[in-house]
């Protein structure tokens, strides 16, 4: 396209606005509007209780003396920090939620390659196998303590006893379970109530490998543990790296099972547990308050890296399809 001498070419008409498009921000509201009272709903239940509790955390605070109370800033996570009953529910806390984990990953991975091959009655052995993880975290707890750990009257004492008998030893051992490895008996629970959790996420993740590539390695003679060293485990590198993260950011806040096997003794108080102590039993609001805040800034962390990890698979299934 050429112009003529002495004369500038014209840039192109400015598009008009279109009525649809005037009115894109009106229907972007009107379909959003039904949204807002959860919004608001969500922002007065979660957010509005976090705000109070980032005020309170920056006060010296005990209901005891409530004339005291006073503006203290950031002395009370200064006392987090430095408080030995904080940090050693801080070390049973990481103790608990990698030993949950870890075992959680273990046999969840075993069960998931279980459940991934054909047999009869797998669907009612794989809603066996759910089942813990539907059960209230209390009652799970309880069952635990009573059915199972009672030195007197529990199943694991019972089948000690039953064995004893088999081997000809009439008065076998019945030991405290609760008593002689306390943070065992907690992690034992936690690992038979979220085990299932695991194994789901690895299922997943076992069901969506491409068949042909594993049929192709069993033509070209791999065995079972080839096959699953250099082509299960890496396609499972962000499916675990998933359910690790989740379990990290669930075993982190449990509370049901300290509370209900323990009562937070025998070094078994986690930082959740020692929150509850610190607010309804010594009454000091602010101090709780700043070890809550921890707290969740520990989860949002966890949760970011679990979220990144929730995308990346998304954006890989996007790309294989």
């Amino acid at each position: 396209m050429t112009t003529a001498v002495g004369t500038t070419p014209q840039s192109p008409p400015r598009p008009t606005a279109t009525p649809d498009r005037r009115s894109k921000g009106p229907r972007a509201w009107a379909t959003r509007a039904p949204l807002l009272p959860a919004l608001v709903f969500l922002i007065v239940v979660t957010q509005l209780p976090f705000v109070a509790t980032l005020v309170i955390s920056l006060f010296d605070w005990n209901s005891l003396n409530p004339d005291k109370r006073a503006f203290n800033g950031l002395d009370n996570y200064a006392s987090v920090f430095t408080d030995a009953a904080l940090r050693d529910s801080v070390v049973t806390t990481i103790l608990l939620t990698a030993g949950v984990v870890i075992a959680t990953v273990v046999l969840g991975l075993a069960l998931a390659l279980l459940l991934d091959r054909a047999f009869f009655g797998r669907g009612l052995v794989r809603t066996l196998l759910i089942t813990p993880f539907l059960i209230v975290p209390v009652s799970a707890a309880l069952l635990w303590k009573h059915a199972l750990y009672n030195p007197e009257y529990g199943l694991l004492n019972g089948a000690l006893s039953w064995v004893g008998e088999l081997f000809g030893d009439t008065t076998p051992s019945q030991p405290d379970w609760i008593a002689q490895m306390p943070l065992l008996a907690v992690i034992a629970a936690l690992v038979w109530q979220w085990t299932p959790f695991m194994m789901l996420i690895l299922l997943a993740g076992l069901q969506s490998r491409p068949a042909e590539v594993v049929e192709a390695a069993r033509l070209d003679g791999a065995s079972a543990w080839q096959t699953f060293r250099y082509l299960t485990l890496p396609h499972l590198r962000r499916y675990l790296e998933l359910g690790v993260l989740l379990g990290a950011v669930y075993i982190v806040q449990n509370f049901d099972a300290v509370f209900t096997i323990t009562a937070g003794g025998l070094d078994t108080a986690n930082l959740p547990y020692t929150i509850y102590q610190t607010f309804y039993q010594a009454h000091e609001y602010g101090l709780a308050s700043a070890a809550g805040v921890v707290v969740v800034i520990g989860t949002i962390i966890i949760a970011t890296f679990a979220l990144r990890t929730v995308s990346s698979l998304f954006s890989e299934e996007a790309n294989r399809a």
